[in-house]
């Protein structure tokens, strides 16, 4: 019997290597767009949960229960088929269009359905974690803060910007770089859509010359190789629990 024998040409040089390069720039691309999404997603359903207004709070509660509690494929597929056609005519027209100067190094569209319903999708879904996380964070400090800070002036937006998020962040800042290493790893799920990203090459490359084991082993790596940068990256550029929480505001003399 022979034994199994592997064909790494066949997934690492010509065409599948330049797939697989595309894929690579395509996954990081849409998983940084995400980031940006999910940021500012977070930030603002933070600010109305922990509104002292229960009006404000349930509009928040709402999505947080809906987008947690339903799968993220189902999400990505309903902003692609349907989000994308509720969009006036004129606006989808737009973005069909032929936009040059949207193109990003290596030939990535950033203006196409495919790129930006799975950037939306990836940041809603990943903001109402990234949200719950740093609620949780939040939870440790010190109720005295917002007092305080309330006291001396600051807004609700403000208090949250300059004195609660920044230490709720020192709390829960391992837990937020899980979602967001998650988000990069979901992004796989953006090949249902057609996006061009590291799943979608390598099922690409199966169908091309039949070579799935290599082809699955290498997208595998890759997926590992991103994760484990990236997290070395957001872990040494977080905060740190100790200087964050030093700098809230004291209360009293």
């Amino acid at each position: 019997m022979g034994g199994l024998t592997f064909d790494w040409i066949g997934v690492l040089g010509g065409a599948p290597l330049e797939w697989l390069e595309l894929g690579v720039l395509t996954t990081l691309y849409v998983t940084f767009a995400g980031f940006l999404v999910a940021t500012l997603i977070a930030i603002v359903l933070l600010g109305l949960r922990i509104s002292e207004k229960q009006i404000i709070q349930w509009p928040a509660i709402t999505v947080v229960a809906v987008f947690r509690n339903t799968p993220l494929l189902v999400q990505i597929l309903f902003w692609y088929f349907a989000g994308f056609g509720l969009l006036p005519a004129d606006w989808r027209a737009w973005i069909n269009d032929d936009h040059s100067w949207a193109m990003l190094p290596g030939g990535v569209g950033l203006l196409t359905p495919e790129f930006l319903a799975a950037t939306w999708g990836l940041g809603v879904f990943s903001g109402v974690f990234i949200a719950e996380e740093i609620r949780a964070g939040l939870m440790a400090v010190a109720p005295g803060q917002r007092e305080a800070a309330l006291a001396q002036g600051f807004g609700h937006w403000r208090c949250l910007g300059y004195i609660l998020l920044p230490q709720a962040l020192a709390n829960a800042w391992q837990p937020v770089v899980g979602q967001y290493l998650n988000l990069m790893k979901l992004s796989s799920l953006a090949a249902a859509i057609g996006l061009a990203e590291i799943t979608y090459q390598v099922r690409q490359i199966e169908s091309y010359n039949s070579h799935a084991l290599e082809a699955f082993a290498v997208g595998t790596l890759l997926y590992l190789a991103i994760g484990m940068v990236m997290g070395q990256i957001l872990l040494r550029c977080g905060p740190r629990s100790g200087t964050m929480i030093r700098g809230g505001i004291r209360r009293g003399p």
